[in-house]
């Protein structure tokens, strides 16, 4: 063999040893990677809701309570006939019921068990909301008028340099993003390759420089808005968001189960859409709200927060769904009536006039088709009149 093909071979040899060095240091992140390309498949994504801390990086939710009570048990009711069919079609994987605080239905479907720690989507920003309400009323962040970089200077050169704690808590910022799930190049899709790789979710943020309107004026879902939400606290208060989750909302609520965030590769949790919890303590967090904040004689969220947050209050398009802080209201909702949503079929409908709590998680696949979350919505209300 000459020289110049030993060389050759030498080098290919070469090649294969270096690649495989770099794919052993980087096969967390490609892995990673590839969950996320396979999350929504139909043959995992059941398995891969439940299931969430087996690809993505996690921090738990250690709950203060070593034994929680759980939640009572009310008289068993019949649900409407059509919720057997939507239950089928919506590809629901657990639904519980609470009427006055007490469970009258609960299920779990798909091969799924009581005990799963379900992911959330964007359920996670109600949490959140909450959260913030509770450092309001200690006068941790006193006014939500100031602009964003007031707490996060990071911010100072990206498109949230003139947005207010109130424009990004109410999906106003005004900031350019696309929110297309079904397009591998937006800006979510994107925001979902940087939580897969481990990189960080604050320089996504302050690396968004466009907009397209004044912040306040126009109401736009944008869930990076919600990590800005979570950057603020963490700049008010120098803590993590699981730490005070845990200390304002989950410990005090004495959840079943222990918790967890998606996280970012700088331990940064997922705020816009990693919590995962069990459906049961779901149903408990929206029952709090359901009781104006209040949980067995404690004030965990002040009353007027949850008014304020949960009052249909952004810039939406008239007959538009209204949106609050965080949370949605409906078309044509009484008072009290409002809901946490998520994408593939997450959700907690309250209804506080009638008392009744709906949390639901699903893997939907159709979840964005037309009438899907109308025909959500219709089915929620009918359970809880139902219930009267």
């Amino acid at each position: 063999m000459s020289s110049f093909f030993k060389w050759v071979v030498w080098g290919l040899a070469l090649s294969v040893v270096v690649l495989a060095v770099i794919a052993l240091i980087k096969r967390e992140e490609i892995g990673r990677l590839l969950a996320v390309n396979s999350l929504f498949s139909q043959e995992k994504i059941v398995s891969n809701f439940s299931n969430m801390d087996a690809a993505f990086l996690t921090v738990p939710l250690i709950r203060a309570v070593d034994d929680p009570a759980p939640l009572p048990q009310g008289a068993a009711a019949a649900l409407p006939a059509a919720v057997d069919k939507w239950i089928d079609e919506r590809a629901v994987t657990a639904l519980v019921v609470l009427k006055d605080g007490g469970i009258v239905y609960e299920d779990y479907f798909q091969g799924t068990a009581a005990a799963d720690l379900r992911i959330n989507w964007s359920v996670s920003k109600s949490y959140l909301s909450a959260l913030l309400g509770v450092l309001v009323s200690e006068g941790v962040i006193p006014d939500l008028d100031v602009p964003v970089t007031d707490y996060v200077p990071a911010l100072a050169g990206s498109a949230y340099a003139n947005a207010s704690i109130l424009n990004v808590l109410q999906m106003s910022s005004g900031v350019t993003f696309n929110e297309d799930y079904l397009d591998q190049s937006s800006d979510i899709n994107r925001m979902g390759r940087v939580l897969a790789l481990g990189r960080s979710m604050d320089g996504f943020a302050a690396d968004l420089t466009e907009t397209d309107a004044t912040p306040g004026d126009r109401w736009q879902y944008v869930s990076i808005d919600t990590h800005v939400i979570g950057m603020v606290i963490r700049g008010a208060t120098g803590r993590s968001i699981t730490d005070l989750m845990v200390e304002k909302i989950v410990g005090p609520l004495g959840f079943e189960a222990d918790p967890y965030f998606l996280t970012d590769g700088y331990g940064v949790a997922f705020v816009l859409g990693g919590l995962n919890t069990t459906t049961r303590d779901d149903a408990r967090f929206g029952q709090m709200f359901a009781q104006d904040g209040m949980w067995e004689g404690q004030q965990i969220v002040p009353a007027d927060w949850v008014t304020q947050s949960t009052a249909p209050s952004a810039n939406t398009e008239v007959g538009e769904i209204g949106y609050g802080y965080q949370w949605w209201v409906p078309d044509g909702a009484a008072a009290g009536q409002f809901l946490a949503r998520g994408i593939y079929g997450q959700y907690i409908y309250v209804d506080q006039g009638r008392n009744v709590v709906v949390a639901t998680h699903g893997a939907d696949r159709n979840f964005r088709a037309d009438g899907i979350a109308d025909e959500n919505i219709a089915i929620f209300r009918a359970i809880a009149e139902s219930l009267d």
